[in-house]
């Protein structure tokens, strides 16, 4: 499977961000979600092109001296926690 990735603008409000790092943070995020829709993909839901109206993510957790790359990592899973496909219930043995 070939995944093309292009995240036009990443806005991320009230985050500790130095400007010099941004680039270092939105190329993480690319990389990671990348990484993670070619190991698990996406929804079916948004495999057939449909419009979606909304997506919800996961959670972060950020403190005073995150690293950009590890902020861009946990931004990534947390996309795709939205994106990716829907994790099933274990089955009762």
């Amino acid at each position: 499977m070939n995944i093309k990735l292009h995240i036009e603008r990443l806005i991320l409000d009230g985050l500790p961000i130095e400007r010099q790092q941004q680039g270092a943070l939105q190329t993480a995020v690319g990389e990671e979600l990348t990484r993670l829709l070619s190991i698990g993909g996406l929804r079916s839901e948004l495999i057939s092109g449909r419009a979606v109206r909304s997506i919800s993510a996961g959670e972060i957790q950020v403190t005073d001296q995150v690293a950009s790359g590890r902020l861009g990592a946990q931004i990534a899973q947390a996309v795709h926690s939205g994106i990716g496909p829907a994790q099933q219930e274990p089955k009762p043995k």
